[in-house]
């Protein structure tokens, strides 16, 4: 796709990276009756995410995998790394210490699929997994890992481009906003009972799901179809009779380090 600046954006690509052995050292906030962490099996992580990767291509995306990158634990989580839309590529800066530097390491990648790359700077943090796009409008939630200096670079970036940015005041809890809301389809979000006002979402086809299966609504879709976490049934329900085809997939490797769906993927 040409940017009208001189630049070819291959679309319908999927940018993944792999598990790392390191993965067992994820930063997670769950915590096990007693205090302690729970125990993450990079094996099994990456037969999980081969499956999530399989299912991309079904979608119809052709999917670049990079290697895993032993110094970033959390690298498999992509997407927080990295906001792209309409040829920009934004690498982002972690509120997370520990995850400092992912991006930058990705550049290349993102370079050679004729992205046009910007780099966040202090004092902005801000992950991508705060940021969902639905048309034209880039809702980003205001979490413990993006701040307003954040919200205001992305501003700075894609209002440019004709995008508007609407930020989103989280509830307590919530680590990102994609944690609690999605958009599968055109037009169309998921969102879990009892976290956001419907109403931030007017003009859209809301799709609401039960509070107790909150980390299903971070889903992936194209082309009517929609991959999200097994087990949970109320969820994969309410898309069905919104005539989605559904995928579901083991994410549980994922879910022990606060990771999703949308986060394991960069699609441009």
């Amino acid at each position: 796709m040409d940017q009208g600046n001189g630049v070819t954006v291959q679309t319908d690509v999927a940018f993944v990276r792999q598990v790392s052995d390191s993965f067992s050292d994820a930063v997670t906030t769950i915590r096990l009756p007693g205090g302690s962490r729970p125990e993450i099996d990079p094996i099994r992580a990456r037969a999980q995410h081969g499956q999530y990767v399989d299912a991309l291509g079904m979608l119809g995306l052709a999917v670049v995998a990079i290697e895993p990158d032993e110094a970033f634990p959390d690298g498999c989580f992509v997407e927080d790394s990295v906001v792209v839309a309409d040829g920009l590529a934004l690498l982002t800066r972690s509120a997370h210490l520990a995850r400092r530097g992912e991006g930058a390491r990705l550049r290349p990648f993102y370079e050679s699929a004729g992205l046009i790359i910007c780099e966040m700077a202090p004092p902005a943090t801000l992950d991508g997994g705060d940021v969902l796009r639905v048309g034209d409008t880039l809702f980003v939630g205001m979490t413990a890992r993006t701040n307003a200096a954040g919200v205001a670079l992305l501003r700075d970036v894609f209002e440019p481009r004709g995008l508007h940015v609407c930020p989103v005041a989280m509830p307590p809890g919530i680590l990102h906003l994609k944690c609690v809301v999605s958009s599968p389809a055109p037009e169309t979000v998921v969102l879990a009972d009892e976290t956001l006002p419907a109403n931030i979402f007017s003009g859209l086809r809301v799709l609401s799901i039960p509070a107790a299966e909150r980390y299903a609504a971070n889903t992936v879709g194209r082309m009517g179809t929609v991959i999200l976490a097994d087990g949970y049934p109320k969820t994969r329900a309410v898309l069905e009779r919104a005539g989605l085809d559904t995928v579901a997939l083991d994410t549980s490797e994922f879910k022990k380090a606060d990771g999703s769906l949308t986060c394991l993927s960069v699609i441009l």
